[in-house]
């Protein structure tokens, strides 16, 4: 199985190609400068030209707060782009596998989100994720829309890193506690999509759409607390963080204040790893770590 992942400076590209496929599934890279989803002309030939069985789009813009501002380029990334994915490979005959995220719901939720429960994004980058997801539907038949969360890497521009570099340098911060997700190792996303695509290969393939994130949930001042708690033996000190409301740090778009995805559809139909969210997260502080 040749599989064509986009997107691979990001995290979610970058960690699946920086693994080993199983046998019988070979990776075939592509960044921007050989598949852009912002010239969606372009990606016909150029998907054409690579000859997956199967594309993997990790690949999104994904500024939340710059997309308020720049609303034609992330609808251009983020629903002209994918359609012209779906398209060619509805006409190649090959399925499409494509994230995106618990932004498309509007927060005002008591428990985790389904796949099938109402979407209503609060802001343009929500609205441009939830109209590639409409476009892959109406285009393409063969495809999985993956919703993930909080999504955070070794590498890249993440708040697990930006925790880390600011808490280095502070001694209290103010961390907002009043939203509730769960945060997402790229590199689990990673290992749900082999699972997937191994499952695929052995003739049991899922479709549809999905949810796929760690196990758990917490908030971002949740989330801080527990870098600061790993790091703290490194360091030999610990910063403060002060718990404050969304009110107290307002920003360009608004945020959900409860995007728990529910697992469940995914789990029952094909076997996929999931770490907990604390787990995982104090493991890649461990690596982020490791090299400072």
């Amino acid at each position: 199985m040749r599989v064509l992942v986009t997107g691979i400076s990001g995290q979610v590209g970058g960690a699946l190609m920086s693994v080993t496929a199983p046998a019988g599934i070979t990776l075939i890279g592509a960044g921007r400068d050989k598949l852009d989803l912002s010239r969606p002309g372009s990606i016909a030939e150029a998907v054409s030209a690579m000859a997956p069985d199967i594309v993997v789009n990790p690949a999104a813009y994904t500024a939340v707060d710059q997309a308020e501002t720049e609303r034609d380029l992330a609808i251009v990334v983020n629903r002209d782009g994918p359609a012209a994915l779906a398209e060619i490979c509805g006409t190649l005959g090959i399925g499409l596998i494509h994230l995106s995220t618990d932004y498309v719901f509007d927060g005002s939720g008591a428990r985790p989100y389904l796949p099938n429960d109402p979407i209503a994004p609060l802001g343009v980058y929500g609205a441009s994720k939830e109209a590639g997801e409409a476009a892959i539907r109406d285009r393409l038949e063969d495809h999985l829309i993956l919703r993930t969360a909080w999504v955070y890497a070794v590498d890249g521009k993440n708040f697990v890193n930006t925790m880390l570099r600011v808490g280095a340098q502070r001694d209290e911060l103010k961390v907002v506690a009043d939203q509730h997700g769960t945060p997402t190792a790229a590199e689990d996303i990673a290992a749900a999509i082999l699972a997937i695509l191994s499952a695929r290969s052995a003739g049991s393939g899922v479709s549809g759409t999905h949810h796929y994130t760690a196990s758990g949930a917490t908030t971002w001042h949740g989330l801080a607390e527990a870098v600061f708690a790993r790091a703290e033996p490194v360091w030999g000190r610990r910063p403060a963080v002060q718990a404050i409301p969304s009110s107290e740090y307002p920003t360009p778009a608004a945020r959900p204040a409860y995007s728990v995805l529910d697992n469940s559809s995914l789990d029952n139909a094909v076997a996929v790893p999931r770490r907990d969210w604390r787990a995982a997260a104090e493991a890649t502080v461990d690596l982020i770590l490791q090299r400072t």
